[in-house]
């Protein structure tokens, strides 16, 4: 096997695990470090924060295995998936499953770091919610509700692992995060619906038909509202809700972009959440900075 070979091997690899793609990693990234701040009052554990950043990598890219091993015989049949490394065949299927038990080892082997009992609990529920999500998508009306709480559970997780317990604020964020993915995830499936309808795969942009656009706007605004009093209970500010503002500034945009339903514009609408989770995450950053509470 030749430098070359290895080299497209690798790339393939990279694309299984959308290391080559990062903004589904920084959409399971942003809400942990909401979590990961107002859990700790504004003074992460250094090493809790680290688990937490390296653990959105790897269960991210577990995610994405076992998405794609699911819908490996759907995804050549969509013009946006059909080249990716398993539907393409570069992969065979029992790599994949090798290499998501790899990233499940690892990242289970990263939590036990920081182990709590209520932690522990919280991590098999996490996994159970990363392996059966891209099978939910043949049976919910809305999966990316499913994907919402599977992408958000970082967030009580994050409180069990500096407090050892989930208080309130804590399953408040984690609705509003559920709430904000099926925001971006319908902006998402807006750009293959013609090709999901064909093939029989449910998603939220089905679902909400002509109210997609309303739907997503709607949960936009219950996402930050719920954000925005979780917030409160953790004793937030001004610079909090600016934060908070801001975000509703981009979701607004993010309306005069998907409102013609076209699909390169929905696709920037997706892309922009990034924006979004930054947002927050620099409101809360500042708040504390503000009272003189320094990470560091």
């Amino acid at each position: 096997m030749n430098w070359r070979t290895v080299k497209s091997r690798l790339d393939d690899y990279e694309r299984l695990m959308r290391l080559d793609w990062p903004i589904g990693t920084l959409l399971l990234f942003w809400p942990t470090m909401w979590a990961v701040w107002l859990s700790s009052d504004g003074k992460p554990d250094w090493f809790v924060a680290w688990v937490f950043m390296l653990g959105a990598v790897l269960m991210h890219s577990l995610g994405c295995v076992i998405n794609d091993y699911a819908d490996r015989d759907f995804d050549p049949h969509v013009a946006r998936t059909r080249d990716r490394p398993l539907a393409a065949r570069r992969i065979a299927p029992w790599e994949a499953l090798g290499l998501a038990v790899v990233l499940g080892v690892a990242a289970l082997l990263l939590v036990w770091q920081v182990m709590t009992p209520c932690l522990l609990r919280l991590t098999v529920v996490a996994a159970f919610l990363a392996l059966t999500y891209p099978f939910a998508k043949r049976f919910l009306p809305i999966p990316q509700a499913y994907l919402g709480v599977s992408f958000g559970l970082a967030i009580p997780m994050a409180y069990a692992a500096h407090r050892g317990y989930v208080p309130v604020e804590g399953w408040i964020l984690l609705v509003g995060n559920m709430f904000w993915s099926i925001a971006y995830d319908t902006e998402y499936a807006m750009v293959d619906r013609p090709d999901d309808l064909r093939i029989g795969i449910r998603t939220s942009a089905i679902t909400f038909g002509e109210y997609d656009v309303v739907a997503v706007m709607a949960c936009y605004a219950l996402a930050f509202l719920l954000i925005a009093w979780g917030g409160a209970r953790s004793g937030m500010g001004l610079p909090f809700l600016a934060g908070i503002l801001a975000a509703c500034g981009l979701a607004c945009h993010h309306y005069r972009l998907i409102r013609r339903r076209e699909g390169p514009d929905c696709f920037r609408a997706f892309f922009g959440n990034n924006a979004i989770g930054a947002a927050i995450f620099a409101g809360i950053a500042l708040d504390y900075l503000s009272r003189g509470v320094r990470p560091f």
